[in-house]
């Protein structure tokens, strides 16, 4: 199964000028844990709820001051969109992020995956096959 069957196509973006605090506001009202940074439709950066505590709430910077471009963790790791569901979370364990933004062939931006995706889709799976075990297996 490609990965562009389960990521999230409403992907929150932004450019780099825009403020700490807009980006926390978009997070807010769109109930996402990151916004991604793009130029000409492509991910130059992405900035998490994390990455504003961390370096605009926890060291007390003005949140208007402070960019995207601040904050962003540059060139993130991203996955194409054909990739398949395995290929991805290896993917993402080896650079260790919980969230890749997914992109077409042309390098534009198609998605988000997550980690939380991920596991609610196996949840459903292993839920699907506990549904199979138990029809299949004698009462006990």
């Amino acid at each position: 199964m490609p990965i562009r069957d389960v990521a999230r196509t409403s992907v929150k973006t932004a450019h780099r000028e825009q403020s700490a605090g807009n980006l926390a506001t978009v997070m807010k009202e769109e109930a996402v844990g990151s916004v991604i940074i793009e130029d000409d439709d492509r991910p130059v950066g992405i900035v998490t709820d994390r990455d504003l505590t961390l370096q605009v709430l926890e060291p007390r910077r003005d949140p208007t001051a402070v960019t995207a471009e601040d904050v962003m963790t540059e060139t993130p790791t991203t996955v194409d969109a054909e990739t398949g569901i395995l290929e991805a979370t290896a993917k993402m364990y080896e650079h260790a992020v919980r969230r890749m933004p997914v992109v077409d062939a042309d390098g534009t931006v198609a998605g988000i995956i997550t980690l939380d995706d991920v596991l609610v889709l196996l949840t459903d799976e292993l839920d699907n096959l506990v549904g199979v075990i138990e029809a299949e297996s004698p009462p006990y």
